[in-house]
């Protein structure tokens, strides 16, 4: 059997994205959908770490074990929302980023800063969506 696949594209029409994300994400038709709600940067344990760059990496580890709860992985990704409290040091998100999409296959992506997220020691927060494409 073949799989459907999603499809990502920035259209020439468009100024080209300012970062590793997609301008569209296109789901095929009868996909399985998945919304996980927003992944922070608990440790195993259940601890929050206060360094940021901590969250960051612990929040790609929970959003990594969310995916596969459902035998999904990051190419499954078709959007991400994150939310942060202070500057993101861009330089280890995106490494962190690429690592976790293994340079390719980047979702459409909406970034905000906010003055707070749940609890007051979450510095980001961050929401994906994913697709399971049906087999034809």
């Amino acid at each position: 059997m073949k799989m459907n696949k999603i499809k990502r594209s920035n259209p020439t029409t468009m100024p080209k994205p300012v970062g590793n994300y997609s301008h569209v994400t296109k789901i095929p038709k009868n996909s399985e959908f998945f919304v996980f709600s927003g992944q922070i940067g608990t440790d195993s344990t259940g601890n929050i770490p206060s360094a940021f760059n901590e969250q960051v990496t612990n929040t790609f580890t929970n959003i990594k074990h969310a995916l596969q709860s459902e035998a999904l992985d990051s190419a499954n990704i078709i959007k991400v929302n994150i939310w942060a409290v202070q500057d993101i040091d861009w330089d280890f998100f995106y490494q962190t980023w690429d690592d976790f999409f293994q340079n390719e296959n980047y979702p459409s992506m909406t970034i905000g800063y906010l003055s707070a997220l749940g609890l007051p020691e979450i510095k980001i927060e961050i929401e994906i969506w994913a697709a399971r494409p049906e087999e034809i």
